[in-house]
């Protein structure tokens, strides 16, 4: 048991009396609708758990299926104290204003309050021991399986009690904007009719990665207990529809092969009905993010990044950009675990007019060429962090192919979306290994040791070649301490044994992003803006630079540890060149100094 101590939380043993009141609980219902047999998304069923209601404990269920059956009783009581509404008998279903239509109001947000009660309230919640408090059972969009689960006091004061949760809703529903009016529906995307002059901006799902319906159905099957009164035409069905979902899953289509030409054919009919609405006046806008493992697997190859954009040409859009927003909550479960996207990818689009030309590969490349270069600067400008820049780039790539009705291989058949996608990162690759060239030679040879070797050692005489090929030798990078040269071997120096700052505007590039990486790893981002006011202009350009073009080794060589440090630097490098420009010039301080 947690319990607040005078100086914190204390950790109890249970006693013989609380053991009887956990095993005493006797819920008076529990969701006997069985759980989807996926474990791709919900991992219970290969443990013996058949349906929701296993999902939680029995004094889990007592409580949530209290407040439940409480519900009816608080809306008629609400009812009772807004009598003095206008007389009108409707619904709230029906547009309702009177007293009745209130309750009901009012009773929806408590049962999304029992629903959110239920998401910290299962067997899925953990102790999330840094923050000594209760994690959700929706870390991921996934049903875990854990053996060992923390279970809430809803009346308590900590995390995860009932009125903290009433709270949120409280403050949401306190900042609501009444100025506007909107129209929600649920209709099918293949089919809708939109009204005149729509501006389409939309989350689509993402190919294989989740299958939404059946993580909704743990929150579906309270809904349905407590609002199927309100909204009998909503919670009709024993559970979510699945059939018509527009993702890939194998197990509802008879295999892989036919869950990707489902996706396949409902998002070109979903895109294509969008692009026959939308008006060509404005540009429409699909954020679409990416599954990691199949990145990191595939890079910009993966099957759901390369099916999704042929649907989108094949509909009748031209790509005009990619562009990444930060939409990913840093403190998400496994935000720091791997070296994940920080953002979704915003496709923006415009209809492709008609009597687009047709263009050959050939002219395709030279467009590409002429391109991608100007691209890849101006986005590094915009400090778009080294995870996220692959994805901004190729949509410059996407915009020059799809702007045109078929870019013609040498046999005259339209060249395949994933062959323009590696068109496109092979001239990505291509800039980026020009850009090197533009660093000092003690810096070209630590990023070219470290594509070939990483921090492990090699022979000195593979060293000496590959030293003079940059005009330097290895006696040269070692006094400048990049490496560590001794009994035939050699290795990059490890950040921790740099010893003492050199001079950081005269020192190779490579020192003085190592030194920074140390100074903001362990003095924070203070730290790190003096640094960078010890470098000088032209030294933190080269930097982050320098930043970039890691990165990419470090994805290449699947270092993710050490991509963390190069992708975290160029995130927060605004802030750190901002708060370099407040500091005081440390020359000019010692001249004050002496003065005084």
């Amino acid at each position: 048991i947690v319990a607040e101590g005078k100086h914190g939380r204390v950790y109890l043993p249970p006693n013989a009396d609380h053991i009887k009141a956990a095993q005493s609980a006797r819920p008076a219902w529990q969701p006997e609708e069985r759980l989807p047999d996926d474990p791709h998304n919900i991992r219970g069923t290969l443990y013996g758990l058949k349906t929701f209601g296993d999902l939680f404990t029995d004094r889990q269920l007592t409580a949530l299926t209290t407040f439940s059956d409480i519900l009816p009783e608080v809306r008629r009581k609400i009812e009772l104290a807004a009598s003095h509404l206008p007389d009108d008998p409707r619904m709230l279903r029906d547009g309702g204003t009177g007293a009745t239509a209130y309750a009901e109001a009012v009773s929806v947000y408590l049962a999304l309050n029992i629903d959110k009660y239920a998401a910290h309230n299962s067997s899925g919640c953990w102790w999330q021991s840094n923050a000594e408090k209760i994690a959700q059972t929706f870390g991921r969009q996934a049903l875990a399986m854990n053996w060992d689960f923390a279970e809430s006091n809803p009346f308590c004061n900590s995390t995860a009690n009932w009125t903290s949760h009433t709270n949120w809703i409280v403050k949401s529903i306190t900042n609501f904007r009444t100025n506007a009016s909107s129209q929600i529906t649920q209709q099918d995307a293949q089919t809708i009719r939109l009204p005149q002059n729509t501006v389409i901006v939309t989350d689509p799902p993402y190919y294989d990665n989740i299958n939404y319906a059946d993580i909704s159905d743990f929150f579906y099957v309270w809904m349905k207990r407590n609002l199927k009164g309100i909204y009998p035409d909503m919670f009709h069905t024993l559970s979510t529809p699945k059939a018509e979902e527009l993702v890939a899953t194998p197990s509802r289509h008879g295999g892989r092969d036919a869950a990707g030409e489902f996706f396949m054919g409902g998002m070109k009919q979903t895109l294509k009905n969008m692009a026959a609405q939308h008006p060509s006046e404005f540009p429409a806008t699909i954020f679409y993010a990416f599954k990691q493992s199949e990145v990191a697997k595939d890079g910009i190859f993966s099957r759901g990044w390369s099916t999704f954009l042929e649907a989108v040409i094949a509909s009748g859009w031209a790509i005009t950009g990619t562009w990444p927003l930060r939409t990913e909550r840093t403190g998400r479960m496994n935000a720091n675990a791997t070296n994940s996207l920080a953002s979704s990818v915003v496709l923006v689009c415009r209809k492709r007019p008609a009597d687009a030309p047709v263009i050959t590969r050939a002219e395709f490349l030279r467009d590409l060429k002429r391109t991608i270069p100007p691209a890849l600067s101006a986005f590094r400008n915009a400090n778009i962090s080294p995870t996220d820049l692959p994805q901004a780039a190729i949509g410059q790539g996407m915009a020059l192919c799809s702007r045109y009705t078929a870019v013609l291989e040498a046999d005259d058949t339209p060249m395949s979306v994933v062959s323009a996608l590696q068109f496109i990162n092979h001239e990505i690759d291509a800039h980026n290994e020009g850009m090197h060239d533009e660093f000092d030679a003690p810096t070209r040879f630590a990023l070219r040791w470290y594509a070939q070797f990483g921090y492990e050692q090699g022979d000195f005489g593979f060293a000496d070649t590959m030293a003079r090929a940059q005009g330097i030798s290895v006696d040269a990078i070692t006094r400048e301490r990049v490496i560590i040269a001794r009994a035939g071997k050699v290795a990059l120096t490890q950040r921790d044994a740099l010893g003492e700052a050199p001079d950081l505007q005269k020192c190779p590039a490579w020192m003085a992003c190592q030194y920074l990486i140390n100074a903001y790893e362990e003095g924070g981002e203070r730290e790190a803006a003096r640094t960078i006011k010890r470098m000088g202009g032209e030294q933190a350009g080269n930097v982050n630079a320098l930043a970039y073009a890691m990165h990419g080794h470090c994805e290449k060589r699947k270092d993710a540890h050490e991509a963390v440090f190069y992708n975290g630097l160029v995130g927060v490098w605004t802030d750190l060149v901002v708060e370099a420009a407040r500091l005081p010039d440390e020359q000019q301080m010692t001249m004050q100094i002496k003065e005084v």
